[in-house]
């Protein structure tokens, strides 16, 4: 079927439509870990395209960290293709003295993690922060800004606010990490987490967002706008989290009701 028929042209340049089909397919596992791609001559005669372009495609995916490989040698797909996280596995505060939870699920994917915190201020927050958190526009919050890391690469910028009224007072207002993670203080402060919403878009990176996670080019990153509730359908933490959506992917399960 072509193009004329389930929607507009592509007009993005070809290297970008070849590099497109090929991240596919090594993100879909048809181009496992390990794996060694097509040969530049199959993939010019597969996309009817020059050495030049194909090179440039590859090129981009290399920059991507999907694929490794030097000119006159097989080309190969990462080993990590592309790490599956899963929200449920972290979600609960952490036991007493115990490493948050994130930074012992992340290390079962195979890497060292750690976080790196970067901010802690009061800050007016965004519209769709403060409807999660049912406060007025315009007012303020503690934000605590911090970047997650897998063998000191950058996999998820975390942005995560609370009202005055918890924060004021507590460990949250501190600039320092918080052992076993805030939902592990946010507990021991008398609001246990209850229930997680999650709202998951794909968008384009902001500046910061390019910045922190090293981002080589404007593919999309996932975002996740996550509010903590407590008793009484409290809301006490709001998170904004972007991670680079062609290096990780988020697994949710659900039981039929």
């Amino acid at each position: 079927m072509g193009n004329s028929e389930v929607g507009a042209s592509d007009r993005r340049s070809l290297h970008e439509r070849i590099a497109a089909d090929l991240r596919d397919e090594i993100m879909s596992g048809d181009l496992g870990p390990g794996d060694n791609l097509p040969s530049t001559t199959q993939l010019r005669e597969r996309f009817d395209a020059s050495n030049a372009t194909i090179q440039k495609a590859l090129h981009l995916l290399k920059e991507e960290r999907l694929i490794v490989g030097r000119p006159g040698s097989a080309v190969t797909v990462r080993p990590r293709r592309q790490r599956t996280m899963r929200p449920a596995a972290y979600m609960a505060p952490s036991a007493t003295g115990a490493p948050y939870r994130w930074l012992t699920e992340a290390s079962k994917l195979g890497g060292e993690a750690r976080s790196k915190l970067l901010e802690v201020a009061e800050v007016t927050p965004g519209a769709d922060v403060a409807a999660a958190l049912n406060i007025a526009k315009g007012d303020t919050v503690l934000l605590r800004r911090q970047i997650l890391l897998i063998d000191d690469e950058p996999v998820e910028l975390v942005k995560c606010y609370y009202p005055l009224k918890i924060a004021r007072g507590t460990a949250l207002m501190e600039r320092r990490r918080i052992k076993g993670g805030t939902p592990t203080l946010l507990a021991e402060l008398g609001f246990p987490p209850r229930l997680s919403v999650d709202k998951v878009s794909a968008r384009v990176p902001t500046q910061e967002e390019f910045s922190a996670l090293r981002l080589p080019s404007s593919l999309p990153v996932l975002r996740t706008l996550r509010t903590l509730y407590s008793d009484d359908e409290r809301p006490v933490e709001v998170a904004v989290m972007a991670k680079a959506g062609h290096l990780y992917e988020l697994q949710y399960e659900f039981t039929a009701q």
